[in-house]
């Protein structure tokens, strides 16, 4: 799902990025980053804002762009790079429990990939209510049915990465159930919820390759036993 041309979102000049948030103070209290430093930091990658308001149009339910496009882009804008990159893919998930047949799936997928052919990069769609259809085939470990969009997210194996942005009639609305810390000061801390050991350090050890800032904190090793009773 991925086309190049001299017109597309992927080769136009990066913008500017936004400047580091500063810890705030609020009456003496230091805070972390927030919301509003997230969307100022995410938002500055050009495809980010074009996926999601193209996205916004396709109207797919319990809708979610996600994961590494997003925080990977506030890893770049933190360290002055190009916000795109290291960027693989843009993740955009929903969840749609009325058919999870595979056909319905392609279905949806082949309607995005014609809306955003044109933006030289892979959108990665996904209905969420499928995922555990295929996840023990492919990762090694079974996983249960998801819920929603944001359950997809709660499971995601570190942190850092669960955050996600949609927009609507009232603007963007951002999930991050861990908050904004670990991100923003650089962190991998291991989600131990449904992801396995592999597939954790694989993904750390090629962020920690492509942005060398990172604190990559070991996986927990009584996890593992937790993994298999669940």
């Amino acid at each position: 799902m991925s086309a190049r041309g001299p017109s597309s979102v992927a080769d136009a000049p990066p913008p500017v990025a936004a400047p580091s948030p500063a810890r705030r103070e609020t009456a003496g209290v230091k805070t972390g980053p927030g919301e509003r430093d997230f969307l100022d930091a995410a938002l500055v990658n050009p495809v980010v804002r074009e996926v999601l308001a193209r996205a916004e149009r396709l109207d797919l339910p319990d809708w979610y762009l996600a994961a590494g496009c997003l925080f990977q882009t506030v890893w770049n804008v933190l360290d002055g790079r190009d916000p795109r990159h290291g960027i693989n893919d843009y993740d955009l998930i929903y969840h749609d429990d009325r058919d999870v047949s595979w056909n319905a799936e392609d279905a949806v997928i082949r309607r995005c990939a014609e809306v955003f052919d044109d933006l030289g990069v892979e959108v990665e769609v996904r209905n969420q209510a499928r995922v555990h259809l295929w996840y023990e085939d492919h990762f090694g470990v079974p996983c249960p049915p998801i819920r929603s969009s944001a359950d997809a997210v709660d499971r995601y194996a570190a942190h850092a990465c669960r955050v996600a942005v949609r927009t609507g009639p009232a603007g963007h609305e951002v999930y991050a159930p861990s908050g904004f810390d670990d991100l923003f000061a650089f962190v991998v801390r291991p989600n131990p919820v449904i992801a396995p050991r592999h597939v954790y350090e694989a993904k750390a050890a090629r962020w920690q390759r492509l942005w060398p800032r990172l604190v990559v904190l070991p996986w927990p090793e009584d996890a593992d036993a937790d993994l298999v009773a669940t």
